[in-house]
């Protein structure tokens, strides 16, 4: 029967129903016809919607949009450009170097892609990048934004898979760094051959001052998450709601120019984002519960572990699944379906669970620029005004770096887990 679940889910999917109702029709005909009690479906719902680290999630995604209203992404994009417009692709090392920065704040690749990609996207075409091209960049750069705390779908990880969501965002540091870099180096590559254009001359230290000091408040943000995260002092969902109130501050303190317009837009958005994801998780725990009950994890695990006991192997095999899922399914959906069934045999094979997390998100991320489900490839060509077609032709090198840091990330775990390990 669990098989049969997953199934019809797949093939509702396939068809095009909403995700929410292709994951609760399997789940309540399961219900309906095995005789269990109808108050199941609404007690398994409700308990996984009272989670004290999911309340994290429409906070952060308060932040994002708080941001993209306040004028806070230009002067990320503004100090980005002083900083690094000099180097081979100029605004298009810029546009990878600005998502590092504000992914410190909004901890999620869409909320990059709309806020800071409507700005990237614009500045590279004045300075005479192509249309698609402007788009590839922004949406390869958008998938740092989960990864580099706060990470949106590292909590979502954390709460269904029982794991620390502070060591897990701690974690993910190095693997955002680490992609960053790659990408600028192919970026540079692609810009060397292309000439493209970059900027006349290197900053002055008063020119990099001139712009710091504007874009300083924001900058702060990462850092105060980190620190008092490694430190002890807040948990995720505690530094979720000081992030909100520090952006609050320096939007209308040092900024001034967050309104009370603003404020209400910013709200009304994150209201519709969180509705959606928290219908998916809800609709996905009775899914989950269903797949206990049919004892679907332990079946993968006895046709998995016989494969192979060696935990290099049974990650390669990790990987090739979850990037093809990563075309299909979104983060959320992909994270509360899937986590349930494979984290429990790969601990069981060794494999650290912090590791697995910013693996199995690395390649969920790589599938949001992927067809026929990347919801940043949909959104940035809407932006752009430029075919699907046109922005995966541009976006073909840089899943080069993306898939060369997953096998990095893959293969060295100790390049992951020696910040969380800080913590005592």
């Amino acid at each position: 029967m669990g098989v049969l679940v997953i199934l019809l889910f797949f093939v509702l999917f396939v068809a095009g129903f909403p995700v929410v109702l292709a994951i609760a029709i399997p789940a309540l005909l399961y219900v309906f016809t095995n005789g269990v009690p109808i108050d199941m479906i609404a007690q398994r719902m409700q308990y996984s919607l009272d989670s004290y680290p999911l309340i994290a999630v429409p906070v952060f995604i308060f932040v994002g949009n708080l941001m993209n209203s306040s004028g806070i992404t230009s002067r990320i994009f503004k100090f980005a450009d002083t900083l690094v417009g000099r180097l081979p692709g100029g605004l298009a090392q810029v546009n990878i170097f600005a998502s590092l920065i504000f992914s410190g704040m909004s901890g999620a690749a869409l909320a990059d892609v709309g806020g800071l990609g409507q700005i990237e996207i614009k500045a590279m075409k004045e300075r005479g990048f192509s249309s698609s091209y402007a788009a590839a960049v922004t949406c390869a750069s958008a998938t740092v934004g989960p990864i580099f705390p706060p990470s949106i779908p590292l909590v979502i990880y954390g709460s269904v898979a029982g794991v620390s969501v502070v060591k897990l965002l701690l974690a993910g540091i190095t693997p955002a760094i680490l992609a960053v870099i790659t990408m600028m180096i192919m970026t540079g590559i692609i810009s060397v051959v292309r000439h493209y254009p970059r900027a006349e001359r290197w900053p002055t230290l008063r020119e990099i001052g001139r712009d710091f000091i504007p874009a300083f408040p924001a900058l702060m943000t990462p850092v105060l998450l980190i620190l008092g995260m490694l430190s002890g002092i807040f948990t995720p969902t505690e530094a979720a709601s000081i992030t909100v109130l520090y952006v609050l501050l320096i939007s209308s303190l040092f900024y001034k120019e967050l309104t009370w317009k603003h404020l209400l837009v910013a709200a009304f958005e994150t209201v519709k984002s969180t509705s959606a994801i928290l219908l998916i998780v809800a609709a996905a725990s009775l899914f989950g519960w269903i797949l206990a009950v049919e004892q679907i994890p332990q079946q993968f695990s006895a046709a998995l572990l016989p494969i192979s006991s060696n935990p290099y192997l049974l990650l390669l095999i990790l990987n090739g699944i979850l990037l093809v899922v990563g075309m299909f399914l979104d983060s959320t959906t992909a994270t509360l379906l899937l986590v349930p069934i494979i984290v429990p045999p790969m601990v069981a094979a060794g494999i650290n669970p912090i590791h697995l997390g910013l693996v199995f998100i690395f390649n969920i991320m790589i599938g949001l620029v992927t067809p026929p489900m990347g919801l940043s490839l949909f959104m940035v060509s809407n932006i752009a005004k430029v075919t699907i077609r046109n922005v995966m032709k541009q976006i073909l090198p840089y899943l080069v770096p993306l898939v060369a840091t997953l096998l990095i990330i893959t293969y060295w775990p100790e390049l992951v887990l020696w910040i969380p390990n800080m913590l005592k």
